[in-house]
């Protein structure tokens, strides 16, 4: 299983490509195209719902053709998606390339989340996730050297859909260890490829599950409280405060880093402590560096406050994933992971965009108000859900 295990987390790199390449490709892409600067909303929104729809049905493609293939054909879906892309210099057609870009990550996602909370330790799920900080962060990094080269945004999409293509390939050896994990033995034994073992519930069934209204909006107000306050921060800084917007945007990377070293060690952590007291130390860390910002200090509480933010947001997420089969039981859990993660990224997609207009017509100041109150939704849901462990190991 090791083996396998250094493939999931080469796969979450790949992951965490293409996040964050649109936002820094635009400034050059839209002058290119010849759109407006509004339009990257349209793309982005195009692929939060095509991953959050591929969430909802991941229990079913995985219950009918196993993790490994269900992987292998959602990365080669960004691979496509990606070079694309780059080929591309028709705005309408990325907006047909971003369908398949999020119907990929979205199945990707709930998988591979859903293989690690059954097989691998609380360790291995938070530096899963730090691996998709690597990607994300190296992502702009790539996307840099080619714009640095003639503006060539469309190089940076290549190289991108180069390394995903390299994945594929990787994924097609390596489709054997997928079919001899225990989880995939047990999905085919004595069912062919029914998956019996799996299942493969509607969201009106989900939602009569004790305790799942609440865990669905834990993901939600969690990806609503980080996609936030990544995407406002720096706009925070600089209209309330003044602050130059190359030092606020530094500082928005500076609470990216704090989530992606604090799930690197997270996983050291989760040896000591559990999945629950892992969310709540993360928490108390949340509302500290939240608290910082609302207190009468020098500009300087801002970039401290969000690094307290960052590092609290860091074991929550995985620790909520690593949960799922032990809250709901290993039958039931393909089925609550991809639902999950639609609920994740529905909360990534719109409440940024309800805080926007909150800014608009309303004042940007209101921003660590609304971080609290997603911080209190997220502790009250959380607390319901881990009251109480129905399914043990």
């Amino acid at each position: 299983m090791l083996a396998l295990l250094v493939i999931i987390y080469i796969s979450f790199i790949s992951l965490g490509l293409p996040d964050s390449l649109l936002g820094s490709a635009w400034p050059v892409m839209y002058k290119d195209l010849s759109v407006s600067v509004s339009y990257a909303g349209i793309l982005s929104m195009i692929v939060s719902l095509g991953t959050v729809v591929s969430s909802f049905l991941s229990a079913r493609f995985i219950k009918r053709f196993g993790t490994g293939r269900v992987t292998l054909v959602s990365v080669s879906m960004t691979a496509i998606a990606l070079i694309g892309f780059g080929l591309s210099h028709s705005f309408f057609l990325l907006l047909f390339l971003a369908i398949p870009l999020g119907l990929g990550a979205g199945s990707v996602d709930a998988a591979l989340n859903n293989f690690v909370a059954l097989h691998y330790e609380a360790k291995h799920m938070n530096w899963l996730h730090s691996f998709w900080g690597v990607g994300v962060t190296t992502g702009p990094v790539i996307m840099s050297f080619w714009l640095a080269k003639n503006n060539n945004w469309n190089m940076g999409y290549i190289t991108i859909g180069i390394i995903q293509s390299v994945l594929v390939v990787v994924l097609i050896i390596s489709l054997p260890l997928w079919n001899n994990s225990p989880i995939e033995k047990k999905r085919t034994q004595n069912h062919g490829n029914k998956g019996e073992d799996i299942k493969a519930l509607s969201l009106s069934q989900i939602l009569k599950i004790p305790k799942s209204k609440m865990a669905l909006l834990a993901f939600f107000s969690y990806c609503s409280l980080e996609l936030t306050t990544g995407l406002w921060a720096s706009s925070y800084a600089v209209n309330n405060y003044g602050v130059l917007s190359e030092i606020a945007a530094f500082w928005t990377s500076v609470y990216y880093l704090g989530i992606t070293i604090g799930r690197f060690f997270s996983g050291f952590m989760s040896i000591r402590f559990s999945n629950k007291q892992l969310i709540k130390i993360g928490l108390s860390i949340i509302f500290v560096g939240i608290t910082l910002i609302i207190l009468p200090l020098p500009v300087w509480k801002i970039p401290i406050g969000l690094s307290f933010i960052g590092l609290g947001c860091a074991p929550i997420y995985p620790s909520m994933l690593h949960q799922t089969p032990r809250i709901f039981g290993k039958e039931l859990s393909q089925s609550m992971m991809g639902v999950q993660m639609a609920f994740a990224y529905s909360g990534s997609t719109f409440t940024p965009l309800l805080f926007g207009l909150i800014a608009e017509y309303i004042n940007i100041s209101l921003f660590p108000a609304f971080l609290l109150i997603l911080a209190f939704i997220l502790l009250f849901t959380t607390e319901i859900v881990n009251g109480k462990i129905i399914f043990d190991e």
